[in-house]
């Protein structure tokens, strides 16, 4: 039941990015997750934008979404248990 309840969760959350093959954001995000790193590599793995190709803009859009969230966790946990401890402070590079 939990389960069910979580997927139900996760669809509520998703939104169809290319209707031609039913890919939705979240599996975008997923696959950008797991190593693909640009609109060519998602296209191999799940067909987006091959197709009439209109949704190509924003499957980009959810890669650079994805990419930038991605990138900002780690500076954001090193943060946080900075600002926990009370030993010196540190320096966190960020990105440009």
């Amino acid at each position: 039941m939990v389960s069910i309840r979580l997927e139900i969760r996760i669809w509520m959350r998703s939104m169809y990015v290319c209707l031609c093959k039913g890919i939705t954001d979240g599996q975008i995000r997923e696959a950008v997750q797991q190593g693909c790193d640009s609109l060519r590599d998602l296209r191999r793995e799940l067909g987006v934008g091959g197709q009439c190709g209109k949704c190509a803009r924003d499957a980009r859009e959810v890669l650079r979404d994805t990419r930038a969230q991605a990138s900002v966790q780690p500076y954001a946990a090193v943060a946080a248990a900075a600002s926990r401890s009370s030993g010196p402070v540190l320096f966190t590079p960020q990105p440009a």
